[in-house]
This record gives structure tokens, C-alpha cells and sequence, in this order.
């Protein structure tokens, strides 16, 4: 490991002269391209610093060990040499989690899709909560919410509804969210207060450019209709609506949320290359499935991962058998400390087989 991490200490210094070579900040496509590996090996690098200086620290501790000293001061040696060395294994275990692999999507956008399940209207209820949910953590995060299509229930919520969120870091923090929610509450038209059961499915994409995936638009059908429900002036009264259908893998995507057809296309073919690049990323899992077996949950839609309990207002994520007794916190976007845990839970599995 610590081979690895001199070479990409070279690596780091070698480029942090590139990006300040005016002939490279002259070509701003090979600058960002540079610029984007400097700042992802900065935070390895960083640390690795820190393991170099304490480890320098511990050759002194022992140093002043092997001479003569007065008890005071040696007793304060030994102190600091233990704290050192326990500093050590910990910069050992971060650095080990640093030099994980990456999923390469991870800095992207992502596409969220949310349709409701079994449950009829309650369902549809609950899976326009979860889109204030995601909308509240991404204001947490500052990130930008913008909604690509939906279909509004008769009682409020949505039967599906589509959105793209944007910001740094957008896939590595929501990835986890994909799967079937479970909804445990009372509904509103329930005059005899018992507690039903509903599901909504969330689909998580990273968007994907057209370099990531093949897409001939001689495949695709495209349909213009007019668009249904709610939408302001000229939006129910022109065929602004898109559908596109990608005829080989019979993938459809409907957009009617702008009253321009312009616009609408353009969000359709994003969720079209989004879907496309999934379908190419499943395969490919397919292929290494014992790995996949072995991490938590990101991708399958038909696991069920979380469930929220409105009576006792707890809410258990069942890949790591965390409950939290904090159901409106959760609902308002306070996700992190779900996510965190995710995390680290699935960088332990990784480490369990032996990517370190």
C-alpha cells in the first residue's frame, strides 16, 4: 500500500505543475480533464502526509526512548508515542478506504424516477412525500432540483413522477435510495383507524452523456401529444408532450412538464441515455454478480430497503438493520446520517473482499 500511495504522491506533483503550465491552462478541455484528477488524488495525498509525519513523529518518540531521560519526561514520551501509534492505524484504515476503487459515476447528476406501488391513492400520497424528501435534502445540500415529468394522482401526490438533481456528489450520496419503499400508516379516508400498507419504487440514474452510451436515433420513435393534468396556460392546448420509444429494447420515456415540445424532447432523451446506460451498467453486474451479491443494495428495484412507520414514527432501513424513532426529521431531508451509514457499511463489505 504504501508503495502505491509514493507513486501516487508523484503522480500528484507531476500534475499539480501541469495545471499550472499557462500552455495547458490554454487548453481548457486538457485543463478541467487535469484539473478533475488533481483534486481526487488532493484528499489521498493529503492523508498520506499526515501518515509521513506521524510516522516521523513515532521515529523521534523512540529516539528519545533509547536516551537517558527523567521519569516526568519519559512518562510523557511514552504517552505521545502511544498516541501516535494509535493515530497511525487509524490513518491506515482511512487510507486503505481512500484507495477503494470509485465508482466512476459517482460525481455525477443524478435522475431520480419514483412510481407509486401497491396501495392505489395512499401510494401515490406517500410517493409525492418522498419527492418533497429528496427536494428538502437536495436544498440541504445545495444542490438544484428540476422536474423532467410527472403524473398527478386524483387526492394529491403523484402516480410517477421523474426529476433531476444536480450537484457534486448528486449519485455518490442517492445511488443507495433505489428499491421499494414501504409506507406504514393510517390514511385519511380511513373511518375505522386501521393501518394500511403501501409501496412506491424509487429508480436512481446517474445521467449519462452520449459518450457513455450508443443511442442511433434511427431506433427511436418519437410521438407528440397533448400533455395531461396540471401545467399552466398553452401546456394542455398545443402537442408538446414527447414520447420517445427506443424500439430495440422497447424502453419508453414520456416528458410533458415544459410547455415548449423543444424542451420536452431534450428532457426525454436525457431520461432515454439515462435508462440505456442502467440497462448496459446491469449486464456488466451481471457479469460480477458475486460482488454485487456481497455490497448494499444500489440498483434493484424489487429489494425492499426501507420502511416508515407513521405510528411510531420510526423509520428502518432493513440492508443494515438501522431504525431511527425521527420519522419527520427524515421526511423534511434530514438523510445523512442514513446515507453515512450506508456508506461506510458498504466500503466494509468492500474491504471484506479484499480490495484493499
Amino acid at each position: 500500500m504504501l508503495e502505491r500511495l509514493a507513486e501516487i504522491e508523484g503522480k500528484y506533483i507531476q500534475l499539480a505543475d501541469q495545471v499550472n503550465d499557462p500552455d495547458i491552462i490554454a487548453d481548457q478541455t486538457q485543463w478541467r480533464r487535469l484539473m478533475k484528477e488533481y483534486s481526487d488524488l488532493t484528499p489521498i495525498v493529503e492523508k498520506y502526509r499526515q501518515y509521513q509525519k506521524t510516522e516521523q513523529e513515532i521515529a523521534e518518540n523512540l529516539e528519545l526512548l533509547s536516551e537517558k531521560l527523567e521519569e516526568d519526561m519519559k512518562e510523557l514520551v511514552k504517552e505521545e508515542l502511544s498516541e501516535n501509534k494509535y493515530k497511525i492505524e487509524i490513518l491506515k484504515k482511512e487510507l486503505t478506504i481512500l484507495l477503494l476503487p470509485k465508482d466512476p459515476n459517482d460525481e455525477k447528476n443524478v435522475i431520480v424516477e419514483i412510481r407509486g406501488g401497491a396501495g392505489g391513492d395512499e401510494a401515490a400520497l406517500f410517493a409525492g412525500d418522498l419527492f418533497r424528501m429528496y427536494c428538502r435534502y437536495a436544498e440541504r445540500k445545495r444542490w438544484k432540483t428540476e422536474i423532467m415529468n410527472s403524473n398527478e394522482s386524483d387526492l394529491g401526490g403523484f402516480k410517477e413522477i421523474s426529476f433531476m438533481i444536480q450537484g457534486q456528489g448528486a449519485y455518490s450520496r442517492l445511488k443507495y435510495e433505489s428499491g421499494v419503499h414501504r409506507v406504514q400508516r393510517i390514511p385519511s379516508t380511513e373511518s375505522g383507524g386501521r393501518i394500511h400498507t403501501s409501496t412506491v419504487t424509487v429508480a436512481v440514474l446517474p445521467e449519462a452523456e452520449e459518450v457513455d452510451v450508443h443511442l442511433d436515433m434511427n431506433d427511436v420513435r418519437v410521438d407528440v401529444f397533448r400533455s395531461s393534468g396540471n401545467g399552466g396556460q398553452c401546456v394542455n392546448t398545443t402537442d408538446s408532450a414527447v414520447r420517445m420509444t427506443h424500439i430495440p429494447t422497447g424502453i419508453v420515456v414520456s416528458c410533458q412538464n415544459e410547455k415548449s415540445q423543444i424542451k420536452n424532447k431534450a428532457q426525454a432523451l436525457k431520461v432515454l441515455y439515462a435508462r440505456l446506460y442502467e440497462m448496459e451498467r446491469a449486464k456488466h453486474d451481471a457479469e460480477i454478480s458475486a460482488d454485487r451479491r456481497s455490497q448494499v443494495g444500489t440498483g434493484d428495484r424489487s429489494e425492499r430497503i426501507r420502511t416508515y412507520n407513521f405510528p411510531q414514527g420510526r423509520v428502518t432501513d432493513h440492508r443494515v438493520g438501522l431504525t431511527l424513532h425521527k420519522l419527520d426529521g427524515i421526511l423534511d431531508g434530514d438523510l445523512d446520517e442514513i446515507m453515512n451509514t450506508l456508506i461506510t457499511t458498504d466500503q466494509a463489505k468492500k474491504l471484506q473482499m479484499g480490495y484493499e
